[in-house]
This record gives structure tokens, C-alpha cells and sequence, in this order.
């Protein structure tokens, strides 16, 4: 049984190293698809994103306790993230119909998105490589890794989807609000 367990510990998380370019595939398409714009979904969405942006920001602050700029790094990109998120809905397709309104995400800004993360996933994996071989010092290995750039992508990426939630939550308002079109 502990032989059991032990391989199901080394095979979980191999399994999900080896499925993570097939898992960043499918965010691109479900992150660039047509959409019902459904007021609900976007207000739960923009709650958890605001609750996500303060639990970052939260760790962010307390990593930089032990990371020389690593909350500096996670607001700027969080500022970064969320002049996309802005662009990100002025480049969105807006369909409105006289009973619902579906929209969009432009396709090169969520490839963008999805690449940040992609980028910063396999820079994490060959600098923590190289700097395993270059030294077994836990602090300097910490430093090493990029903990601050790791930060400031996940803000990037935080800050995207907060902006776009937003806008996206103004937006169903501003369509629920409008005179309805008699034909």
C-alpha cells in the first residue's frame, strides 16, 4: 500500500507537468469563445476577482518580507494587467440582440495573456534548474527563482480578468437598462 501512494504522489504531478501545454490550449479557446453575457456569472466573477486581487496582494506584501520588491513587482503588474483588461474590452465584439448580448474577447490579447503565463511557467522551470546546480543555498535558491517576476506576471494576469470584469459587469447594466426596440 505505501508502495501504492508513493507512486501516485511522483505520477500526479508528472501527469499534470506533461498535460500542461494541452491545458494552456484549452484556456486560450475557452478564454477567446463566444459568450452569453449573463449579469449573474459576471457578478460572481468580478466578486471573486476582487477577493483574489486582495489575497495577492495580501501574500504579495508578506512575500516581501522575505523578497526584496516583491509587492512592488505584484502592483505593477496588476497595474500592467489591468491596462489590458481596459483594452482587452474596448477590442472586444459586442453582439446585441434584443433579448440577450454576447461578446467576444479579442483572440491576440488572450494568446498574449495565455503566453505570459506560458512564458513564466518554463522560465520558472529552467531558472530553478539552472540555479538547483549553480548552488544548495535555500536563500540565494529563492531569490534565484524569480519569485518577484513570478508576482509581477500573476498580477498581470489578475489584474487582466479584474479590469475585464468589471467592464464586462458595467457593460450587462448598460444593456439591461436600455429602452427595449418595438419592431
Amino acid at each position: 500500500m505505501p508502495l501504492l501512494a508513493l507512486a501516485l504522489l511522483l505520477l500526479v504531478p508528472l501527469a499534470l507537468i506533461a498535460l500542461t501545454p494541452l491545458l494552456l490550449v484549452q484556456r486560450y479557446r475557452a478564454g477567446s469563445a463566444r459568450r452569453l453575457a449573463r449579469p449573474w456569472l459576471a457578478t460572481v466573477n468580478l466578486a471573486s476577482m476582487l477577493l483574489s486581487a486582495g489575497f495577492f496582494l495580501f501574500g504579495a506584501a508578506m512575500t516581501n518580507v522575505w523578497i526584496a520588491d516583491a509587492f512592488a513587482a505584484a502592483a505593477a503588474g496588476l497595474g500592467v494587467g489591468t491596462v489590458l483588461g481596459v483594452i482587452g474590452l474596448w477590442l472586444t465584439r459586442w453582439d446585441d440582440t434584443p433579448r440577450s448580448l454576447h461578446y467576444t474577447p479579442n483572440r491576440w490579447l488572450v494568446l498574449a495573456i495565455t503566453l505570459v503565463v506560458a512564458a513564466r511557467v518554463l522560465y520558472g522551470f529552467w531558472r530553478g534548474w539552472e540555479s538547483w546546480h549553480a548552488t544548495q543555498d535555500q536563500e540565494s535558491l529563492l531569490a534565484a527563482l524569480g519569485i518577484a517576476s513570478s508576482l509581477a506576471a500573476g498580477g498581470t494576469v489578475l489584474g487582466y480578468y479584474l479590469a475585464y470584469a468589471f467592464g464586462l459587469r458595467r457593460r450587462i447594466r448598460r444593456w439591461q437598462r436600455r429602452p427595449l426596440r418595438v419592431l
